[in-house]
């Protein structure tokens, strides 16, 4: 099926409510409004019948007739005749869209001070993105006449509170018409038996498939089991949804702004107001939203996200994630070009006429690939649009967020942005070792429920006996150990559960997941601690915000392998090496055997280091136990044959038992060595920033190590590697530097050196190690007798 297809007359009129019709030249305002469109019998339901609309005609541009030539008085026969060109603008929030125009035309965008250029697709179609607010812009063919000025809206200049009123939304799929006119594909969902409502309601927002009518997303499985009344909304350029397709462009969230106010309106939904519920693309994306601050929204519970794109998944250390991060985006790609996705097709095959003209301005989505690609370095002016870590503290109602530090697709930075959440009056999140999936375990599970149901469902919190009765089945499917419980519910009354939520302290790391006695292998912890806030943020190191003293402990690279406590002293510098390997790059941790295991993520293969290729480094073993939680870094004085070096660092647990365990691991280009001004992004990643290693010299770079949570019980050691990019993720892989063959060589015995946030445990610790082979995305390998290269 192609976007050329022959397009039905439409039933229900998409309406533009910023837009123009140009007529001669002259502009005039759209004054079409009109309701959402929906359907109300579900995944068979027919296209729906529309509320009666007006019709647009065309709009017209006449290009004027040019001046005649000057010549001698005769007649000259090849004056061109005037052109009439068609084309509609269509008038957003920071975007201007234009429609119709003849294929490759040259057309601009410009106020006088501000100039958007581009030419018309194979379509006719041209997106001008990110157009600065304002007023006096004009759409013109280049070098022709244009359209009368118009005015350019911001972000925050929202409709009238009628504007969302007006619109009705039924059971079934329905169409939620936008501030710009463009209809957004929502499916609403009641609870199973529950009647007419009001309900209580959650929304899942992504360019997945949440408003798929044959499917329901596990989120909306779940909390619809809860009882709540659940609406699955496609981003524009998505499923059904009309526009085009950009990743988090701010018109998505203004969107999502719209379509929670919609959704509120609905007579069936309680209170007038509704929370937001996701895992990834929809977790991330209630960070966007919520940061728009709609009156409507009650509460959100992101879990497995990122706090910015380029420096957790898309560069981490500025090296290009071309395993994860490509792959993903190249999924994105191919399923929101028109037609797509599987449920689109079905339901255009079964007459939805709406979803099949969405489609149309699908030419118009942005090339991921070579977005990326063009983005080698980092530009705030882009990067700060995609990093909820600048833009967090603009979220101001209560909020959950959960996330693993191994998580093998969005990473563990999200962990860097938890002190962010200063407009939220009520924070929590959960912190544990695990895979991306796992936030849907029953700790985190119930601890959004919870959420959820004080802030948005207003009632005490509980888990429905059937629900408890079903979970052990559904969480054997998914992780494949039998007998998971959901936790037992805590309160009484919402008086009671409001008051504690308010009060305890915001952070919990579920310890040791996946070595809990009795659910060996599955998302349950086996000891559950709660702090203020990680090590890092404690007010000048006094522990004065946090339950427990944060002591940030150093260890000195030293020579023979040796981890040197700071104290000490190291002896005459010495410089050791080891080899690049770029092949590396490419190693997986998942096994072969995990592929069609839906608990995969845990059959991992920690490939053993080769000689030469590597430096490995240990402590002497701890005389107690001690908690590692938060970002490290590795200080480090090198040098290399090439002008460049990728790095990995990884620290682990060299246990008593003779096995190693993974914790986590850090990346650097050392090209990208230049540091920000903040602690929390480390480096700055800017092409200004930006120089090669120097030949023959010596240089400081840091590296960071992401952020995580362990304890190394007494007598087990520390270890540190370097090495090259690699073997350290399930899905991540790496676009690294062409220096296979040359080394990188680290002055060690006080020059380099390893700084971790260390605290003391809790009295109620377990003492057993974790469970090689169990504890959730920590594999483990055998320990063997290292020595290091010397240069």
């Amino acid at each position: 099926m192609s976007v050329f297809r022959t397009l039905p007359v439409f039933r229900c009129l998409q309406p533009w409510r910023y837009g123009y019709r140009m007529v001669s030249g002259a502009v005039f305002v759209g004054a079409l409004v009109l309701g959402a469109c929906s359907s109300d019998d579900g995944a068979e339901s027919t296209p729906p019948e529309p509320a009666p609309s007006t019709t647009a005609a065309p709009a017209t541009t006449t290009v004027p007739e040019p001046d005649p030539p000057e010549g001698n008085g005769e007649e000259i026969d090849d004056v061109p005749e005037p052109v009439a060109v068609e084309f509609d603008v269509r008038v957003s929030s920071g975007q201007v869209t234009v429609t119709g125009a003849e294929p490759g035309t040259s057309l601009e965008l410009s106020n006088g001070d501000n100039i958007h250029q581009g030419d018309a697709d194979e379509l006719g179609n041209l997106i001008f993105r990110l157009v600065e607010p304002g007023p006096g812009y004009v759409v013109s063919i280049t070098g022709q006449g244009g359209t009368d000025p118009f005015e350019v809206p911001d972000l925050d200049q929202h409709p009238d509170p009628s504007f969302y009123d007006s619109q009705t939304m039924v059971e079934g799929l329905n169409y939620i018409e936008m501030r710009d006119g463009t209809l957004i594909a929502a499916m609403v969902r009641f609870p199973d038996g529950a009647g007419g409502g009001p309900f209580p309601t959650v929304i899942e927002y992504s360019g997945y498939d949440p408003a798929s009518p044959y499917a329901e997303e596990p989120t909306i499985q779940i909390y619809r089991s809860l009882g709540y009344a659940t609406v699955g909304v496609n981003m524009r350029g998505s499923g059904c949804s009309g526009g085009a397709y950009d990743y988090f462009e701010p018109l998505q969230s203004i969107d999502g702004y719209d379509a929670i106010e919609v959704i509120a309106a609905q007579d069936w939904v309680q209170h007038n107001h509704v929370g937001m519920v996701g895992i990834s693309y929809s977790g991330i994306s209630q960070l966007f939203v919520a940061a728009t601050q709609p009156p409507s929204l009650a509460a959100i519970t992101p879990i497995s996200v990122i706090e910015d794109t380029y420096r957790s998944v898309l560069y981490p250390g500025g090296i290009y994630n071309n395993g994860f991060a490509k792959s993903w985006a190249d999924s994105r790609q191919g399923a929101n070009d028109a037609y797509g996705q599987e449920w689109v097709t079905r339901r255009v095959d079964e007459g939805d006429e709406i979803c099949d003209a969405n489609q149309l301005l699908r030419s118009q989505n942005r090339d991921l690939d070579a977005l990326t690609t063009a983005n080698e370095f980092y530009d705030p002016a882009v990067g700060d649009l995609i990093a909820p870590r600048t833009f967090v503290e603009h979220i101001e109602v209560p909020v959950f967020l959960a996330g693993a530090w191994q998580d093998e697709q969005t990473g563990g930075r999200f962990a860097t942005m938890l002190n962010r959440f200063t407009g939220s009056p009520v924070f929590g999140a959960d912190l544990y070792n695990g895979a991306h999936a796992d936030s849907l375990g029953p700790y985190s599970l119930q601890r959004a429920a919870e959420f959820l149901d004080v802030y948005v469902a207003r009632r005490t919190p509980a888990i429905a006996p059937l629900i408890r009765f079903g979970a052990p089945i559904l969480y054997e499917q998914v992780f494949g150990v039998a007998g998971i419980q959901v936790p037992p519910d805590r309160f009484s009354s919402l008086e009671e559960a409001q008051a504690t939520i308010e009060s305890e302290p915001p952070l919990r790391l579920l310890l040791d997941m996946g070595s809990a006695p009795g659910a060996v292998g599955a998302p349950v912890p086996r000891n559950v601690w709660e702090f203020e806030t990680l090590p890092q943020h404690s007010e000048a190191g006094d522990g004065s915000t946090n339950r427990y003293k944060a002591n940030n402990d150093t260890w000195l690279i030293g020579s023979g392998g040796a981890l040197i406590s700071s104290t000490q002293t190291g002896s005459e510098p010495l410089v050791e090496a080891f080899t690049v390997v770029t092949t590396k790059s490419q190693q997986l941790t998942k096994t072969a055997d995990g592929d069609g295991d839906a608990n995969e993520f845990d059959n991992l293969n920690w490939p053993a280091l080769v000689d030469g290729e590597a430096l490995v480094y240990r402590s002497e073993p701890f005389a107690e136990d001690r908690l590692l939680l938060g970002s490290g870094t590795v200080e480090l004085r090198v040098a290399a044959d090439a002008a460049d070096a990728d790095l990995e660092v990884t620290i682990s647990e060299i246990r008593p038992d003779g096995t190693e365990m993974y914790i986590q691991s850090g990346w650097l280009r050392a090209s990208h060595r230049g540091l920000g001004d903040d602690i929390a992004t480390l480096h700055s990643h800017s092409s200004a920033d930006f120089e090669p290693l120097p030949a023959s010299t010596f240089t400081d770079v840091v590296v960071e190590i992401f952020p995580s949570g362990h304890v190394f019980r007494a007598g087990s050691r520390l270890a540190l590697t370097i090495d090259s990019p690699g073997g350290n993720r399930n899905l991540w892989a790496f676009d690294v530097v062409d220096a296979d063959g040359t080394s990188v060589y680290v002055e060690v015995n006080g020059a380099s050196r390893l700084n971790l946030p260390m605290i003391e445990t809790p009295a109620d610790l377990n003492p057993a190690l974790g469970v090689c082979g169990s504890q959730r995305s920590q594999p483990c390998r055998a320990v063997v007798e290292w020595v290091n290269r010397a240069a």
